[in-house]
């Protein structure tokens, strides 16, 4: 029998490890797709997501707790142009209805350039040569002005989850910044929706 599982229900050898990953798969989905409610619906009804107040500080320290607070932070990510959500490795520990986990994840948050004077992109294709660059991301002679930027976060996500009748569900999650990047982003491509 593997170890932390229930005497009752002694399952497929690593079903609660491939059901916890498919959940942080599936908050990774909704939180790309901005979807609140999918969102919220990962979590048990008092559940909560620990973020950190970046800038200022790349703890977790800013708790949205309850269904309504988790269905604003996919409303939050509405800043972004787009967001893409890179789950990494993972590992759980099961303790009967209860779990605790570590997931990494890679997540990007892609800003559209500012609109160039005389009403075009100052990047992308069509873009003349030499275009005009946002403050500090000037683009080398002959080539276009960058379409935006990627803010690229390095997440460990550290969990708690509880088996509920509909599965397992998100107790606490919180996002654990390890450090953050930004690059320019040559071609934006047409939003999948």
């Amino acid at each position: 029998m593997e170890a932390g599982r229930s005497h009752e229900d002694p399952g497929r050898p690593g079903q609660d490890e491939d059901a916890l990953r498919e959940l942080s798969l599936a908050y990774a989905t909704a939180a790309d797709a901005r979807d609140g409610e999918i969102l919220a619906a990962l979590f048990v009804e008092d559940g909560a997501l620990v973020v950190p107040k970046y800038p200022v500080d790349l703890h977790p320290v800013v708790t949205r707790s309850g269904p309504d607070a988790l269905r604003q932070v996919a409303e939050m990510l509405g800043r972004y142009d787009r967001t893409f959500h890179v789950v990494g490795d993972a590992r759980f520990e099961v303790k009967g209805e209860h779990a605790s986990g570590e997931v990494q994840c890679v997540a990007h948050h892609v800003t559209a350039a500012e609109e160039a004077p005389g009403g075009s992109m100052g990047a992308g294709p069509s873009a003349p040569a030499g275009a005009a660059a946002p403050a500090g991301t000037a683009a080398p002679a002959g080539t276009a002005a960058p379409a935006g930027t990627d803010m690229v976060w390095f997440i460990r996500y550290r969990d708690q989850y509880r088996r509920t009748g509909l599965g397992w569900k998100f107790v606490r999650r919180e996002l654990h910044l390890q450090w953050v990047e930004e690059h320019p982003v040559r071609v934006l491509g047409v939003r999948s929706e």
